[in-house]
């Protein structure tokens, strides 16, 4: 339809100027997954860092250009510390990314995610469908941090919370959502070979940061956090698929495969026609 937010241009140029400005990306994240993040900052061109400790993660975040903030492995002392530092990016303008991994499969994680919520403005909140609908007020199913059920309702979920929240909300799955600004998008892009290796969705969380980090720029090359998200997932997407297209032996090589991609992609001319793989919900 007319009028898409983005295309391959938008998508190449964002990358471009991400490298261009190698973003600080401050990381609060999964103990599982720290190196799965950090690469894929790294390798998109920003600069993460992983201050967890609660006497400098309110410093780092002040002084970063993205910070993100992921619930996988947050003990009540890392939640604080999560507050700190999310808090202190509110007060000087750096986009705030929540990744609320397995909401509502502990009574833990789900008082942990509700205090970040009350305490921290997010830009962005991404999560898998069943965390995305908990967070909406509607019945899912999460075991462990893994979304159990069908996917239907996703985009509704996706803007209920967003219209509650004023954030930007990713529900990431074979088909992502993203929703906010009074518009949702769904985006058909990727492959099923993404979900083969721990870290993945953390992944994305990273890149939406990344993303995120260059919307302030002198000259953006996005206008707004919803299409910096939709750039991120393209962006993410399309390197999921040129990583499936070498045909890579088992999930190890495709990881490798993966990781690949996202450093080439900003380099590579893109052939994609993502405008057909992108519509309004």
């Amino acid at each position: 339809m007319p009028g898409e937010p983005i295309d391959a241009d938008r998508v190449r140029a964002t990358l471009s100027a991400v490298r261009a400005s190698a973003p600080l990306v401050h990381h609060l994240t999964n103990e599982v997954t720290t190196s799965e993040t950090a690469n894929v900052t790294l390798h998109w061109g920003g600069l993460p860092v992983m201050a967890n400790a609660p006497a400098e993660a309110g410093d780092m975040a002040a002084g970063a250009d993205a910070v993100v903030l992921n619930t996988g492995t947050a003990s009540v002392t890392d939640v604080d510390a999560m507050i700190d530092a999310g808090t202190r990016a509110n007060e000087n303008g750096v986009p705030v990314v929540l990744d609320p991994v397995g909401y509502g499969a502990t009574p833990h994680r789900v008082e942990s995610v509700s205090r970040l919520l009350d305490a921290v403005a997010f830009d962005v909140i991404k999560g898998n469908v069943g965390e995305i609908r908990g967070l909406a007020g509607e019945e899912a199913t999460v075991r462990g941090v893994e979304s159990v059920g069908e996917s239907d309702g996703a985009a509704s979920a996706a803007q209920a919370l967003a219209a509650e929240t004023d954030a930007v909300v990713v529900t990431s799955g074979p088909t992502d959502v993203v929703a906010g600004d009074g518009a949702a998008y769904e985006l058909a892009v990727g492959h099923e070979r993404m979900g083969s290796f721990v870290g993945s969705g953390c992944m994305l969380a990273s890149t939406l940061g990344t993303v995120a980090a260059v919307t302030d720029a002198s000259e953006p090359p996005v206008d707004s956090t919803r299409e910096a998200a939709l750039v991120a997932c393209a962006a993410y997407g399309l390197a999921g698929e040129r990583a499936a297209a070498s045909e890579p032996a088992g999930p190890a090589s495709y990881r490798t495969a993966f990781m690949d991609a996202v450093a080439s992609l900003a380099d590579d001319p893109l052939d994609a026609d993502v405008e057909s793989r992108l519509s309004r919900v």
